[in-house]
């Protein structure tokens, strides 16, 4: 992790960057705003520094108030640490309207500031993997038709049916953004100690999926925490019949997961659609093992047109 100090006080400057080091960090003193801004990433990158980026910046409340904000400005990217000698609203709270993180009061222990440094490197991992997270159940949900509910009008607990299950997780995932909740996601299997589940998380929401795959006394211990508790439960088993409010997902996408098995009409026109645009005739009907008159009668069964 990389740092830089911005301090006119050079032996303060100093004595923070040697202990810095002693833990791990790379270090850089600026003693005026002018040094400080010809460290920005942007003009290290015009000279050739491939390694431009500062983690922390530790900013010293020393300069002028045009120069703190230009720098935050120009740092906007880092973690900006002010470094300040009393409280006021020109040392603390306009500089953190800016876009500063967080203080520091002069004098402070070095186990205090790497504490705070820390905090924040925790708290920029978890932003990352939160938007990585974000953006693969994005790209995993795609395949699914756009959801159209009032989500504050659902009543929980709530039984979803469904002929795909990942209808019914696309739901619960959008029912949890729009209403700011967070929730225990629980794939089912026979032996799921649900008791124990529940009773580690005792205020969260519990969505239980593969419903379906249960025995009846299983299912019956769900219902029964349902009644003291908010839950979601999911079911591919369109029969499903339990005492909750029920809500009916219905889907006639061909998309397919590994785990789900197609009948071999749904297989052979999935593969079709999907790859006539890919491969010739001749080839298509060798892959599926039919001839190519077969394949004829097949788009005219299943009513595809092939594009010209």
């Amino acid at each position: 992790m990389r740092v830089l100090i911005i301090e006119n006080e050079i032996y303060l400057a100093q004595s923070i960057a040697s202990k810095l080091e002693n833990l791990g960090y790379g270090c850089e003193i600026a003693r005026s705003a002018a040094e400080a801004i010809k460290s920005e990433p942007a003009e290290r990158i015009k000279e050739g520094d491939k390694d431009a980026h500062f983690d922390v910046v530790l900013l010293s409340s020393a300069f002028a108030g045009d120069d703190t904000q230009k720098i935050i400005h120009k740092f906007k990217d880092s973690v900006v640490i002010l470094l300040i000698t009393y409280i006021s609203n020109d040392t603390v709270s306009i500089p953190i309207k800016a876009g500063a993180s967080d203080y520091i009061q002069k004098p402070f222990m070095i186990e205090e500031l790497v504490r705070k440094i820390k905090h924040f490197e925790e708290f920029r991992r978890l932003q990352t993997f939160i938007k990585t997270y974000q953006d693969y159940l994005n790209y995993h949900f795609k395949a699914v038709s756009a959801l159209n509910f009032d989500f504050k009008r659902i009543k929980l607990p709530l039984l979803i049916k469904c002929n795909k299950m990942i209808n019914a997780d696309n739901f619960v995932f959008e029912y949890a953004k729009a209403l700011n909740l967070s929730f225990k996601y629980v794939p089912l299997e026979p032996g799921t100690d649900v008791s124990a589940i529940a009773a580690a998380n005792p205020h969260t929401l519990l969505y239980f999926s593969n419903f379906q795959i249960l025995r009846q006394e299983a299912k019956n211990q769900i219902v029964e925490l349902a009644a003291k508790r908010k839950l979601i439960v999911s079911s591919t088993n369109q029969n499903e019949e339990t005492s909750l409010e029920t809500l009916n997902i219905a889907s006639d996408e061909k998309n397919f997961q590994i785990d789900e098995i197609l009948t071999i009409d749904d297989y052979i026109k999935h593969i079709i659609v999907n790859y006539q645009d890919k491969y010739p005739d001749t080839e298509l009907s060798k892959k599926l093992g039919i001839s190519r008159k077969s394949l004829w009668e097949k788009r005219k069964k299943y009513d595809v047109v092939k594009k010209k």
